[in-house]
């Protein structure tokens, strides 16, 4: 990986600016071209290093209810309960794990109503044993940030 991908990687990493142009401000920072810099983020998408770039809102906020689900779901179903998981537009987070409690996963929905039945179509999927659900007491931000340019041998340009 070039030098320069590495900066926009480390870059990228502390986020967007709700702006006009953030692209051509970041380009600028970095002493690239706006063009160059959107040719090298789908680049660095295609393969791999950068996976969605997309907003992070405080969904209670908004006035959103949101959950921690977890499941324990027969292994026969469990890829056909994760799909129709998956295709509510509330889940942000959908993650197999070696445990009994076999499936977890986040949902923000506009009610308490609309989480509800959500749960008990959930619940009454074949397969599905138990479900548990978690509802936030307190709101933890957690910032991971990977260093990319510091990394040895990273001085081809």
């Amino acid at each position: 990986m070039e030098k320069i991908d590495k900066k926009i990687l480390d870059r990228l990493q502390t986020g967007l600016k709700l702006e006009a142009s953030p692209f051509q401000k970041i380009a600028a920072e970095l002493g690239i071209e706006a063009e160059e810099l959107l040719r090298r983020i789908k680049k660095l998408k295609k393969e791999g290093y950068i996976r969605r770039l997309g907003g992070i809102f405080r969904s209670s906020r908004l006035g959103y209810k949101s959950t921690l689900v977890a499941l324990k779901v027969e292994e026969k179903n469990f890829y056909q309960v994760a799909e129709i998981i998956n295709q509510h537009s509330g889940v942000t987070h959908n993650y197999r794990r070696d445990h009994q409690l076999n499936l977890w996963f986040t949902l923000s929905t506009t009610s308490e109503l609309e989480q509800d039945n959500f749960l008990a179509q959930i619940k009454a999927l074949p397969g599905v044993k138990e479900l548990y659900q978690l509802p936030k007491e307190k709101f933890f931000k957690l910032n991971v940030f990977f260093k990319m340019e510091e990394e040895a041998g990273d001085d081809h340009e």
